[in-house]
């Protein structure tokens, strides 16, 4: 059921390992790169709720959620193909347009799914082993360009004047095959159940819909979101920045603060990126394994306050680069953002699913992304220029500004507690 989230992780890892990277090598200042990133967020904000909606309304031979599953796999893998052949800045940022709106058509309704498919006192473990799957497909998607560079002697660009180095292209690559493959994998080996009242859910959504309509009964959600949403809309909000902060700027402060490479042509630059690859490697390697932890952990504490140790785990993490200079510490802090990162892909979900009504699983999922994706677009806006106005573009500052906003998330936190409708 969750095998298919390794490859969807094969895009995202690829995606925030190498994407500020491929901004620079192609131009890019360190105060534009938060705008460039527009494309994720946004397209979430836009694609989860829709899709979610849309899925929820959906059956047909395939089930509910597998034929989203196959649409945005076929979609994504096509991007990933072209994303390492850009040879311009517009060009890049437009397919990264393309392949994030392409994952979140796929990733939505595989959070849908599990709460589909398991009944609620095995929801903490399906999204544990959502986890697990993210976390193996961002260990191996993240190390790729350093395995083919040191292990396979894989070397410069694949044509002359090309910016973005072979071993960049090469793992996009098969990260496109990881990701549809995955992705058909858990189409083909699992089953979805039908609705219960089969007929009463086909007469609903039979019924023809405006898209007036459609919208008016999406906001309406959004206005009658259930208690234990809205406390975790904040947590989501921080958590999200928190990470948004690490993902821009963490590998191109790694190559330029740590390695101390002058310039993104420098043999060094391309060092520093794969080192920092290896570092999101590392953080995904604990949250693989403590993926395996969270539900027992869950069942002696509680969720609540897993979620909120995992976070002041994750901010000590990306704090304590502040007086990291030697490469191989930067492991230390990355253990601590994993724990966080497997917490934050289950425990929020796993609380939340026992306060939805099934009917609206789907649209629900989608806009709890909001939380997600919101703070993210403000962060493409404006952090650009807090970048260049009050932290001189300094990139390692900005993932030490994003280890105090997961420490308030683990504030706000405070205030959830596990049962979904009391919350």
């Amino acid at each position: 059921m969750s095998f298919g989230f390794l490859g969807i992780q094969f895009g995202w890892g690829l995606q925030m390992a190498n994407m500020s990277a491929i901004y620079e090598y192609l131009g890019a200042e360190p105060d534009q790169i938060p705008l460039l990133w527009l494309a994720a967020p946004l397209t979430g904000l836009i694609v989860q709720p829709i899709i979610g909606n849309m899925s929820d309304r959906t059956w047909n031979r395939m089930g509910r959620r597998r034929p989203y599953f196959l649409v945005g796999a076929l979609l994504s893998s096509a991007a990933l193909i072209f994303m390492p052949n850009s040879s311009a800045l517009w060009m890049a940022a437009g397919l990264l347009w393309v392949l994030d709106a392409s994952i979140n058509i796929s990733m939505e309704p595989f959070r849908a799914f599990v709460a589909d498919m398991l009944p609620e006192k095995q929801r903490a473990r399906g999204f544990a082993m959502q986890s697990i799957f993210i976390g193996l497909g961002a260990i191996i998607a993240s190390a790729l360009p350093w395995i083919l560079t040191n292990l396979f002697d894989v070397q410069g660009g694949s044509s002359e004047g090309s910016v973005i180095p072979l071993s960049v292209k090469l793992s996009f690559y098969v990260g496109a095959a990881a990701f549809f493959g995955a992705v058909l994998w858990t189409i083909i080996r699992t089953k979805e159940y039908p609705p219960e009242d089969m007929e009463a859910f086909r007469a609903k959504n039979t019924e023809r819909r405006s898209i007036g309509q459609f919208f008016t009964e999406i906001f309406q959600d959004i206005l009658h979101m259930p208690a234990a949403m809205k406390r975790l809309a904040w947590v989501q909000i921080f958590s999200w920045l928190g990470l948004f902060c690490m993902w821009l700027y963490f590998p191109v402060a790694v190559a330029r603060n740590v390695f101390g490479a002058p310039s993104e042509t420098s043999e060094i630059y391309q060092q520093g990126i794969e080192w920092a690859g290896l570092c999101f490697a590392m953080y995904s390697l604990v949250c693989f394994g403590f993926a395996f932890l969270l539900p027992l952990i869950a069942t002696r504490i509680g969720m609540a306050w897993t979620h909120i140790i995992s976070l002041a785990c994750g901010a000590a993490g990306l704090i304590s680069v502040a007086v990291i200079h030697d490469p191989w510490l930067l492991m230390l802090s990355m253990t601590g953002v994993g724990i966080a990162w497997a917490s934050i892909l289950s425990m929020p979900y796993a609380i939340l699913s026992g306060s939805l009504p099934p009917e609206k699983t789907g649209v629900y999922m989608g806009i709890f992304n909001f939380f997600i994706v919101l703070p993210e677009i403000f962060a493409s806006l404006v952090f650009g220029w807090v970048m260049l106005n009050i932290l001189d573009n300094n990139r390692m500052a900005a993932v030490i500004a994003g280890g105090v906003c997961m420490l308030i998330a683990a504030g706000f936190m405070l205030r959830v507690r596990d049962e979904g409708n009391s919350a």
